[in-house]
């Protein structure tokens, strides 16, 4: 349990911490960017792999234990979880990773609903887990994740805002990281068909794997859903959580 919480506070501090902060931009001016991304993929990988490994052998504590009751609304919650991670992994967003070209160009598809759809999916789904699981390994681990997802959305807006100046204020106020918010104040409206069928295709078909997963490859309990952690994981060093 103690590497758990160990791994847990290192993949929170390089997160927080580091990335998104003005100690990113310290960084850079010692290492260099492209220095700086090669430490920071390095230190990601540590903090991504640590979590999985330690949650995988840690022992079995129940707090509240499983709530059976809870399993319905978890497959219903799954399914906007995967939607967002999947729709947001695959459209050109501002918040996204080298996409500050894209400043000129009003949000499109899931980034009217939310201009952290990836994270926002991330912490859905770990929240989802956090309720269920009702141990205290899955606690540390799914909340790591939550709360790395929810404070990252702040943190890119703010690194964002530091490198665009005044250009990162148009796009800010057409968009909104609570989904649905910029819609429902009337600063921007949802237009599902920019999304395009092919995204709405592959989301569905990771919410069907997921599930598959849980009831074919995970026990419930001490190791709930690895493989859909690992393939989070995995997305997660494609997108947001590179620095």
């Amino acid at each position: 349990m103690l590497s758990l919480v160990l791994a847990a506070l290192f993949f929170t501090g390089i997160h927080l911490g580091i990335a998104g902060t003005a100690m990113r931009d310290r960084a850079i001016g010692i290492l260099g960017e492209n220095g700086y991304r090669a430490a920071f993929a390095v230190a990601s990988i540590i903090g991504l792999g640590w979590p999985v490994v330690a949650y995988n052998r840690a022992p079995y504590f129940a707090s509240w234990g499983m709530l059976e009751w809870w399993r319905p609304i978890a497959i219903i919650l799954m399914l906007p979880a995967c939607l967002l991670v999947v729709i947001g992994l695959t459209t050109p967003n501002l918040t996204s990773i080298a996409q500050e070209g894209r400043v000129e160009q009003p949000p499109q598809g899931i980034v009217r609903i939310t201009r952290h759809p990836f994270l926002t999916g991330v912490a859905l789904w770990a929240l989802v887990h956090v309720i269920g699981n009702g141990d205290v390994a899955s606690l540390v681990f799914f909340a790591t994740w939550a709360i790395v997802a929810l404070a990252g959305t702040v943190s890119i807006d703010a690194k964002r805002r530091r490198l665009l100046g005044g250009a990162w204020e148009p796009f800010a106020a057409q968009t909104s990281i609570v989904p649905f918010a910029a819609i429902a104040a009337g600063r921007n409206r949802f237009i599902p068909r920019e999304i395009g069928l092919w995204r709405w295709a592959i989301a569905l078909l990771a919410t069907r794997r997921s599930s598959a997963s849980h009831h074919s490859l995970c026990r419930f309990g001490h190791i709930p859903c690895m493989p859909t952690a690992r393939l989070f994981a995995r997305d997660a060093m494609r997108w947001q959580f590179t620095g």
